[in-house]
């Protein structure tokens, strides 16, 4: 009997002396019956686990509704499979983490799952969390609050909006769309395996990160506008593999609203649908963009650029690799452009006109879009862009074939593109060329080796003309 209570005592205080390492949302409350707002629990599980020196929240049993929730030190949140965590439909459920105001003129910061100035955090489960997207237009938003019978809760914002204004259309307005994730000064951060849904603007933020990585993902995110997959925003030191990005907008987006750069990050093995810009650098572009390299991606269904790379604000983009992508249906397969919007965010000084050298893009296989479905018809196969006082650096093009609609006529032959300097940097606002195959002009060096292009129907333009190109 001695013993016996002897090994219950032992028993009892390794119990008591095990660290908990698991924290699940209903026990603090949460309620899984697709209505409650369960922000508080949440909250709540996250504080205790980071309090406790970390582990894992997890969320599993149904739909929970909730508002803005931010994640702590050593905090993985895990959706699990079957499981979902929804975004409330209510505006002022959402409060915002380090505001700024986009090129586009729109308020940004509000998101349903933040995290600001943390470390060693993640996001896992294949479960899913959904923004609900839908709900946050204007008149639906409009329409939530009245049903509530509440008033739109609007943070003060007139500090945040750049002197010179060169916002486009110079319309500034208070956008209630939450992010779906955003990542603010995180140290040390990963997603695996979780599925992100329909957010109302951007769905995946990181800014200003350092040392992150995204391993098999899903994104889907065609719910609301400017509704971009993911924007590696002034961020180092970071990996984006094995995902799936299906997105109305850019798809994977590197941009530096802040005057750090975005440098040392890899993407591969990704497969990416866009509606604007599958691989896309900009417009936001005070930061430089260092070190980049995106290779062995796959890009379909994409009513816009396949790859883009443009410097507007400052932005010195150098040492850029993109290796081994396939495109299918594709609008418009290269676009480079460097312009002198100058565009400042966060309260920076205006910085001088930036660059765009040493860009080598290799082993590329596009088809075009069929002509009913573009935006801008006839179509081109690289469209390259400096201005008269800024050139293009080093641009190396390798290996590439390109296949296109054709379809220019003569008229299309006397086409002069415009210069657009100051102008938000896309090839719509520039327009159609007198090049079937290549457009490219003010351009310091540029390399061609092995390049193909194909039209599927007549076409009355050149296959390639270059203006102020390698001195001529």
């Amino acid at each position: 009997m001695k013993k016996i209570t002897i090994l219950l005592f032992i028993v009892l205080a390794f119990i008591s002396c095990s660290k908990k390492t698991t924290w699940n949302i209903n026990e603090f409350g949460a309620k899984a019956d697709g209505k409650t707002v369960n922000t508080l629990a949440i909250q709540q599980a996250i504080d205790a686990c980071s309090e406790a020196g970390g582990g894992t929240v997890t969320i599993e049993g149904g739909t929970y509704i909730s508002g803005t929730i931010l994640l702590k030190d050593n905090v993985n949140l895990h959706v699990a499979e079957n499981s979902t965590l929804m975004a409330s439909i209510n505006p002022n459920d959402f409060y915002s983490i380090d505001p700024f105001i986009d090129a586009t003129g729109q308020y940004r910061g509000q998101c349903l799952v933040g995290a600001a100035d943390v470390e060693n955090i993640s996001i896992t489960g294949k479960g899913i969390i959904d923004g609900q997207g839908k709900m946050f237009t204007p008149a639906n938003a409009k329409k939530t609050l009245k049903e509530l019978g509440l008033t739109e809760k609007k943070e003060d914002f007139s500090s945040l909006i750049a002197k010179d204004n060169k916002y486009v259309n110079k319309n500034i307005r208070y956008s209630n769309r939450p992010f779906l994730v955003r990542l603010v000064r995180v140290t040390n951060s990963k997603l695996k395996d979780i599925t992100l849904r329909q957010p109302a603007a951007w769905t995946l933020h990181f800014f200003q990160c350092n040392t992150f990585e995204v391993d098999g993902i899903k994104i889907y995110s065609k719910a609301n506008r400017n509704n971009d997959g993911i924007d590696i925003d002034s961020s180092t030191n970071g990996i984006i593999k094995n995902s799936l990005v299906n997105s109305d907008d850019d798809a994977i987006c590197f941009k530096s609203t802040s005057p750090l750069a975005t440098k040392n990050v890899i993407v591969q093995n990704c497969k990416l649908s866009s509606g604007w810009g599958a691989i896309k650098f900009g417009t936001e572009s005070m930061g430089n963009f260092e070190d980049i390299t995106v290779k062995d991606c796959h890009i379909f269904d994409t009513r816009g650029g396949g790859i883009k790379i443009l410097s507007a604000d400052g932005a010195n983009a150098k040492n850029i690799l993109i290796d081994n992508i396939d495109m299918v249906d594709v609008e418009m397969p290269i676009f480079i452009r460097l312009c002198e919007r100058r565009l400042t965010y966060r309260g920076a000084e205006q910085l001088p006109t930036g660059s765009i050298t040493n860009v080598t893009i290799s082993n590329i296989k596009a088809v075009s879009r069929k002509k009913e479905d573009l935006r801008m018809f006839p179509t081109v196969g690289f469209y390259f862009s400096g201005t008269p006082n800024h050139k293009l650096g080093t641009i190396n093009l390798e290996n590439i074939d390109i296949t296109l609609p054709g379809g220019g006529t003569e008229e299309h032959t006397k086409v002069v593109v415009p210069e657009n300097i100051t102008e938000y940097p896309e090839f719509t606002k520039l327009g159609i060329t007198p090049a079937y195959g290549m457009y490219a002009r003010h351009i310091s060096n540029l390399a061609t080796k092995n390049i193909s292009f194909k039209v599927t129907s007549k076409d009355a333009r050149e296959e390639i003309i270059t203006d102020n190109v390698n001195g001529k």
